[in-house]
């Protein structure tokens, strides 16, 4: 790969021929500054005010769930997604090696062991068959339950993450649950926007988490929402993250474990501006896409697309995949040197020294993807 010509046609793409290239950073060319002002002026910047219920039914709405709750960031809300599918101290959760480190602390806050399965090449995603295969192996019916044999421990759930929004295959992966009587929890925390055949991200398992960090399509700064189409399911959610506090004029009582998970109005008000321009920002992203795709066909250079299952992308993060680690690492450098921000994909989180002792199957494709994917600039222009 020529790499002065590589970051020469990055910096010609994105129009900017100089300067510091970020990965992505966040545009801010709507509302935001009126809403967040009059959230400042309302006095309710903290967990209550409009801006919030505002969000809240906007993702409902847009995502054609029952109910939508906003919380400070998607790492929570994916926490409380496992704690509401029954996820308890020392059983296990199925899911990827190859994801962000929050997929699988999250599985640690709840004292449950993640187990780290293969992903498919053309997703990025947990495998239904790598998932299948696990249970064929090690599967084994206790009455209602699921066990692993080799560890003795109850199977609570399956967790898929879509990584850069590409969305995992998820009518197999929804046959694997439903046979095996296991539910499915969505990570969806990069895939706010996206579709699998026609269906939004997060919404096809028992419930699911997005992210709006600063690094995100759009951004409340900090934050995150569980949907759910389980309305019973999401009030749940909504109670025990306002600290389970039971509602009464001036008494403090809480009547179960509650966490201090939601989002502040002045977050929300910021995240309903993006809202707005999401549609906007999303099209401005495809644009971006096209160019990279048409300079890269020229010269060779795979440049990562969805599969055609993943019938909307949001076109978060792009990416293209090297020859190989050297290549993929001399790549990193030769970049971030002449201040163009590019990254790998995640290191594998079964290599990490919190998870090294976790099972996992043979990872052929997670580290094969570990040693080529980078991720070029994905933002567009203010």
């Amino acid at each position: 790969m020529d790499h002065k010509a590589t970051i020469r046609a990055i910096r010609e793409i994105n129009g900017v021929p100089s300067d510091f290239i970020p990965l992505h950073a966040p545009v801010f060319r709507g509302n935001e500054l009126k809403y967040v002002s009059e959230s400042i002026q309302s006095t309710f910047v903290s967990s209550v005010g409009k801006f919030v219920d505002e969000v809240e039914k906007w993702v409902a709405r847009e995502t054609h769930t029952s109910k939508a709750v906003a919380m400070v960031n998607g790492t929570a809300a994916l926490h409380i997604s496992l704690l509401l599918a029954g996820v308890q101290r020392d059983e296990e959760v199925l899911t990827q090696a190859l994801t962000f480190v929050a997929t699988a602390n999250t599985i640690h806050y709840l004292h449950a062991h993640p187990v780290f399965l293969d992903v498919d090449r053309d997703t990025l995603g947990l495998s239904p068959s790598a998932v299948e295969s696990f249970f064929e192996e090690f599967g084994e019916r206790r009455g209602a339950d699921v066990y692993n044999k080799s560890t003795g421990r109850r199977i609570a759930a399956i967790l898929p993450m879509h990584t850069f929004g590409f969305m995992v295959h998820m009518d197999e992966m929804l046959r694997v649950s439903e046979k095996w009587g296991i539910p499915l929890v969505e990570d969806a925390a990069e895939a706010y926007g996206c579709e699998y055949k026609g269906k939004p991200a997060g919404t096809m398992g028992v419930v699911g988490a997005y992210s709006f960090n600063g690094n995100k399509v759009i951004t409340s700064g900090g934050g995150g929402i569980l949907v759910s189409k389980n309305e019973e399911m999401a009030t749940h959610a909504k109670y025990i993250t306002t600290t389970a506090k039971v509602p009464h004029p001036w008494e403090y009582v809480h009547d179960e474990t509650g966490f201090n998970y939601r989002m502040p109005n002045l977050n929300a008000a910021l995240l309903l501006a993006q809202m707005e321009v999401c549609d906007d920002l999303i099209k401005e992203k495809q644009l971006l896409f096209e160019r990279y795709a048409e300079y890269f066909s020229k010269v060779g250079i795979q440049l990562l697309s969805p599969p055609e299952t993943t019938t909307r992308w949001n076109y978060w993060l792009m990416a293209i995949q090297t020859e190989n680690r050297a290549e993929r690492d001399a790549l990193l450098k030769a970049t971030n040197e002449a201040g163009v921000m590019t990254r790998p994909i995640w290191k594998l989180m079964s290599e990490l020294p919190m998870y090294k002792d976790c099972q996992t199957d043979s990872l052929t494709n997670s580290v094969f993807l570990e040693d080529r994917i980078v991720n070029i600039p994905s933002g567009v222009k203010g």
